[in-house]
Order: C-alpha cells, then sequence, then structure tokens
C-alpha cells in the first residue's frame, strides 16, 4: 500500500494533506525519515509514526449521518456550527463530507476517508439518484410535473437541468396540514390565511448544483419551506438515526453502493 493512503485511511488527513506531512518529514517508516508518499509499505508489519506517534491503521470508512437543520455541511467556520460538530475530532482527521446539503436541509449525509468513492459518487456522468422529501408553499399541477421530469432552466447562463422524477404526497391548503409540515416557524404563511395552497412530495434528481432542489421547484411556482434528503443511490436514511447522530454503514449497504458505482 501507498504510504499517502496508508496515513489518509488512518484519519490523520485528506490524500493531498498527507502528502504535504511526509514532504516536509514529519513522517516515519521503521524509525526512517520517508519524504516520498508514494513508497509502498506494508501496513500489517511496517511501523509508521506520525510526528513521533504510531499510526494505527484504521482502514476505510463510512458513515451515515442524519443532518439536523441549522449546521452546515464543512469542516470549519467562523460564524455557522457545521456537522463535523457532531464528531469526535481525533477520529475525524482524515474523513470528509460526500457532497453537501443547504444549511437548512436535513437528513442523508454520507462522510469517508475514501477519496475514490467520493469521487465516483459525485462524478455527474455517474447520475446516482438523489432523492428529497419537500414541503413547499404553492401547488404543482401535471404540466408543471411534465416540465420538472423533462428538464427546465433554473439560471441565467445555465443548461437544461437533467431529467427529475416527481411524486406529489400531498396538497392542499395550509388549514389542511399545518399540524403535519415539521416546520417551526413559518414566516411566509399568515397565520391567519388557512387558504395558502401547499403541497408535500418527493423530488429525485441525478445532479448536484448550488440550492438546485429549491430553485427546482421556484421555477415551478412553489416556494421550498422544508427540505430531507431522504436517499442516495439505493442507500436510504436509516429512520433509526436521530437527527444529530450517525452510524457507520454496513457491508451489505457499502457493497450496494459499489454495486451502483
Amino acid at each position: 500500500m501507498r504510504l499517502d493512503k496508508f496515513l489518509a485511511e488512518s484519519s490523520i488527513g485528506r490524500r493531498k494533506t498527507v502528502r504535504t506531512y511526509i514532504k516536509e518529514g514529519m513522517v516515519k517508516v521503521n524509525g526512517e525519515v520517508i519524504t516520498e508518499p508514494a513508497i509502498e509499505i506494508n501496513e500489517s508489519s511496517d511501523v509508521i509514526e506520525y510526528l513521533g506517534k504510531v499510526v494505527a491503521y484504521t482502514g476505510k470508512v463510512y458513515y451515515m449521518f442524519n443532518k439536523p437543520a441549522g449546521y452546515i455541511t464543512a469542516r470549519k467556520d467562523t460564524v455557522n456550527k457545521t456537522v463535523f460538530d457532531f464528531f469526535d475530532d481525533a477520529k475525524m482527521n482524515g474523513v470528509f463530507h460526500v457532497g453537501r446539503l443547504d444549511k437548512d436541509t436535513e437528513g442523508l449525509l454520507l462522510l469517508t476517508n475514501d477519496g475514490e468513492f467520493e469521487h465516483k459518487l459525485m462524478y455527474p456522468q455517474k447520475h446516482v439518484e438523489k432523492t428529497y422529501f419537500f414541503w413547499a408553499l404553492g401547488s404543482l399541477d401535471e404540466e408543471d410535473i411534465k416540465q420538472l421530469e423533462q428538464g427546465i432552466y433554473i439560471g441565467k447562463g445555465e443548461i437544461l437541468t437533467k431529467p427529475a422524477k416527481i411524486e406529489v404526497h400531498k396538497c392542499g391548503m395550509y388549514k389542511e396540514f399545518k399540524h403535519e409540515m415539521p416546520i417551526e416557524n413559518l414566516n411566509n404563511i399568515d397565520s391567519n390565511n388557512y387558504n395558502q395552497p401547499v403541497v408535500s412530495g418527493y423530488i429525485t434528481i441525478t445532479e448536484g448544483r448550488k440550492h438546485q432542489v429549491k430553485r427546482m421547484l421556484k421555477v415551478a411556482g412553489c416556494y421550498v419551506v422544508y427540505l430531507k434528503r431522504t436517499s442516495i443511490g439505493g442507500l436510504m436514511l436509516d429512520e433509526s438515526v436521530e437527527k444529530g447522530h450517525y452510524r457507520l454503514l454496513t457491508e451489505v449497504e457499502i457493497q450496494k453502493l459499489f454495486e451502483e458505482l
């Protein structure tokens, strides 16, 4: 195994970061300073040290995290709380998020130290499906749904969105569903205006443009007030994992994702 790969998969840092550590003489192999990241080592028998401490090989890890709203998808931020606030820093140096979710979006977020896995999952040509559940102000008729499913323009200078899948779950007036909508504060709804139309449903896309789901539904005349990612590919969010909690993916889940990729 390459030395940089060993360190990246042992929670020392991302592949690019550990290469810098190696070149700067921070790593020893069997007591000797090594400055070549591509050197082959035996992870079972060689003794690897980083800053004088022996590195234990942990291997590739894959986490399912149920992201709550109000946290940004980043390692650090000077203003906002991040998803990494829920993890033990000591175990997460080499772990990074796969894609991202908006600050106010909840649901399935994957984290890993496997760069190849991240690349394949996020590579546009792989067309990996990502499904979101939404509540929105407005309504969706058959023409709106057809337009969304065929592809629409969501921004100046942008190409047509790739075909999506839409499944309307509920539609009607706010007064009918206000107790079902998992939103603490709806500033855009007058509490006395119970005839405000609302709609909920699932939308599946294969891209990852900035605020894409919100922008797509906005073009269709809907203002998203709640958004939750429920699946990536064939991997469903485990609803037993509470918001702000995480677990390792099972071998079956990992295998299924890799088969899709």
